[in-house]
């Protein structure tokens, strides 16, 4: 039986292929919208259309950055209330339709702005909405500003239930904040501040707010848990952007990874990843279950193995896919650790 040719995994230096992307992409959005059923991924599969498309676009892995923070952020708030068992349950599920909506928001809005600015028509990873043509460009600027809508909708019930309208003023920075990350003339993705973003708003702002709501104070429970989950979306956002090192230097898009090449970002990434388990072990002091979460290091050890290592992009889709599993099990972990 004859054999079948296997596509050869996508090598992490793309420079020789950008050159001959680049010459066949059209500036034009429309034109690149009739070459939607020709696109491929980085593979050679064909590009997802229709809802496999738009859920691809969605970037449902990205996701646990909005959940951890909010369940972590909830337990700390739980454990500042006078009495544990008068929590409320629907604050929590507020904050995680605001982080959920929010960061969808951003991964839309992201595809939309890097796709009309010219970005992704350097792109060798997974195929864009925008970029690949398969869908119009202000479709995905609708969706996108339908998420954004749906997380101030939220936020304002959220504000309306406990009272607190300064909440208003943050999700509102928080919008804005997400939309000029690689929207507008000089968006701050564009200059190595992702990062910047991710661990003040998918950390910080996300966790501690999550615990504001529940108790109307902010312990050290929730400052320190968010300071960890926001260098675990750190390292998220700098993995990712170790894939598309190549496209994105050849854009002119100067990602942090960019900015201080592959050897340093994958130091980088490792530290964003392991530093927060100092913090799993202060509180595993003073609340045992809390040493559970070190079982996340079982998916955190091999995705700085493989990052370290990797020679393809392949490999880092998957460390980017169990560092957001790490997340997940941070925040949900730290979160369950506190509130029981």
């Amino acid at each position: 039986m004859a054999s079948v040719a296997r596509p050869k995994p996508q090598r992490l230096n793309p420079a020789a292929e950008i050159p001959a992307r680049k010459a066949g992409a059209s500036g034009n959005p429309a034109k690149r919208a009739q070459d939607a059923r020709r696109a491929t991924t980085s593979t050679g599969a064909p590009a997802p259309t229709g809802v496999r498309a738009w859920i691809a676009g969605a970037r449902l892995r990205t996701l646990p950055l909005g959940i951890a923070p909010v369940a972590l952020g909830t337990g700390a708030g739980i454990v500042a209330l006078p009495e544990r068992g008068l929590w409320h349950p629907l604050y929590a599920v507020l904050a995680l339709v605001v982080a959920l909506a929010l960061q969808i928001g951003v991964n839309y809005a992201n595809d939309y702005s890097d796709g009309v600015r010219g970005t992704d028509d350097f792109r060798v990873g997974p195929a864009r909405l925008t970029g690949s043509g398969a869908a119009r460009p202000r479709t995905v600027l609708i969706v996108a500003l339908a998420f954004f809508a749906l997380a101030a909708a939220a936020g304002l019930a959220l504000t309306i239930l406990t009272g607190h309208w300064w909440f208003l003023a943050v999700g509102a920075a928080a919008i804005v904040a997400g939309w000029f990350y690689t929207g507008g003339k000089r968006p701050y993705g564009y200059f190595g501040l992702g990062e910047l973003f991710v661990f003040v708003f998918f950390g910080l702002v996300a966790t501690a707010g999550s615990a504001f709501v529940q108790a109307g104070t902010v312990n050290l429970e929730a400052w320190i848990g968010g300071v960890g989950i926001g260098l675990i979306a750190c390292a998220v956002l700098m993995v990712n952007n170790l894939r598309d090192l190549g496209p994105d230097a050849a854009a002119g898009k100067r990602t942090l990874a960019v900015l201080v090449g592959p050897v340093v970002g994958r130091i980088l990434y490792v530290a964003f990843l392991l530093i927060p388990f100092g913090f799993v072990i202060f509180f595993g002091l003073l609340y045992p279950g809390s040493w559970l979460v070190l079982f996340a290091l079982l998916a955190a050890i091999p995705a700085a193995l493989i990052t370290l290592t990797a020679k393809t992009s392949k490999e880092l889709i998957l460390a980017l896919q169990l560092t957001s599993l790490v997340a997940l099990v941070y925040g949900v972990g730290l979160g369950l650790a506190f509130a029981l």
